[in-house]
């Protein structure tokens, strides 16, 4: 059936990952399960003065295993990290993008820090007294939107052409956005997520002025403590995941492997603070309720929640008041995932990351664990899936993502049955 609850039905049919774990979202996945931590002292720069010293870097990624040197040379890693997880994307859906298709295939991708990398090489360069002019691919290799039009003109898409800014919900607000165009008929294929490569001097320095990220910097894999008591701020990290998503029409048309099926979207704001969430979490309250209202689905169809969980104090807590708002009595009995703890947190790239994993989930009936979950929150007193993975068919998802300016995102997914 083509169509559910009034919408057009929309299905995942490809995948395409690189996170601290590792190149790939099935290796990634793997590590995942058995609760690997990508975690370690930063490598990129000096951080001997820096209260942070940790990072979720990506350290095997090779841009010439997936594209032209030249590329390398001009953009920002952000944009070599979007390209690579979109190629894979592509090539495990095995998806042509040919010239009947090329108007229906939209490219929506999440970003939130631009091109810092490249930005800071160039100042340094110049600062240094190395040269006097920059590249004339500065400012294109160096825009945040660059992302999704690079990608159209590498894989011929030429749908609709947008990146996501929304802080920390980038990847999900551009899956939902995806979601919507596919649903409206704008287009039939989309690829949607994330990207993001902010681990650089300047980008560390201002969370060490913000103090919101962990200053566990003896035992880096041990750093990153969603809903644990002692938990200290988030873990900065980097990559990239983009996911295929068409109708459920022409995935049969093509017999595409379909993973599974994205069927809601909800997006509020909180409108309180630049950077604090509402402690009242009415934002992500309402958000989680919008998603699954979208879906067609009540809150007891939701088996499990892949949390934003970013292990900072207040935003665990926060979003635990939202979740138990949401599912009442039965909030204790719906296991809760938090990615981060083992992938620190991606920024722009995170929920699209989380996204993979959430499908994953459904398809292999394994819920990834919360690792360094010891010591328990009295405010934060749910079931986090603590240290180990955990065995359970699950047919429906939801995973938040809620970010700086108070944007709040979630999206449902759900098994496909035919």
């Amino acid at each position: 059936m083509e169509h559910e609850n009034g919408k057009k039905r929309v299905v995942i049919s490809g995948i395409g990952a690189i996170t601290p774990l590792a190149v790939g979202a099935e290796k990634s996945w793997k590590l995942m399960r058995q609760g690997a931590s990508g975690i370690n002292f930063v490598r990129n720069f000096d951080t001997s003065k820096m209260r942070t010293k940790i990072a979720g870097e990506v350290t095997d990624f090779r841009a010439a295993d997936f594209m032209d040197s030249r590329f390398e040379r001009r953009f920002d890693r952000s944009i070599l990290l979007g390209l690579a997880a979109g190629r894979m994307a592509l090539e495990d859906a095995r998806l042509n993008i040919g010239e009947d298709s090329a108007g229906t295939t939209a490219v929506i991708m999440g970003n939130a820090l631009g091109g810092r990398n490249l930005l800071e090489a160039n100042l340094d360069r110049i600062n240094s007294g190395g040269s006097k002019r920059v590249s004339p691919y500065f400012i294109a290799g160096t825009l945040g939107s660059i992302i999704s039009g690079q990608m159209a003109i590498s894989l011929g898409a030429r749908g609709p052409n947008l990146t996501v800014n929304a802080a920390c919900a980038s990847g999900v607000q551009a899956m939902g956005t995806a979601l919507n165009m596919i649903r409206s008929g704008e287009c039939e294929q989309a690829l949607a997520g994330g990207t993001e490569a902010g681990i650089t001097r300047l980008t560390f320095l201002g969370y060490d002025s913000m103090k919101v990220t962990s200053a566990e910097n003896e035992f880096p894999a041990r750093a990153s403590r969603p809903f644990d008591r002692e938990r200290d701020g988030f873990v900065p990290s980097e990559g990239s995941a983009v996911l295929v998503l068409e109708s459920l029409s022409s995935a049969l048309k093509r017999n595409a492997r379909i993973y599974a099926e994205i069927s809601g979207f909800g997006a509020t704001c909180d409108a309180y603070h630049v950077t604090a969430p509402d402690p009242e979490a009415k934002g992500p309250e309402i958000c989680m309720q919008k998603a699954i209202k979208d879906a067609g689905l009540e809150s007891q169809d939701i088996d499990c929640i892949n949390a934003h969980g970013t292990a900072t104090s207040i935003n665990d807590i926060a979003e635990t008041r939202a979740i138990k708002s949401v599912f009442g009595s039965r909030s204790t009995q719906i296991p809760i995932t938090a990615n981060k703890s083992m992938l620190g947190h991606m920024i722009g790239a995170a929920g699209a990351a989380e996204s993979v994993f959430s499908v994953f989930s459904i398809r292999d009936g394994i819920i990834p664990p919360t690792i360094n979950y010891h010591n328990p929150d009295k405010d934060c007193d749910l079931d986090y899936v603590p240290n180990a993975s955990r065995k359970k068919d699950i047919s429906c998802v939801l995973c938040n993502s809620f970010g700086f300016g108070g944007n709040n995102a979630a999206l449902v997914f759900r098994r496909y049955d035919g």
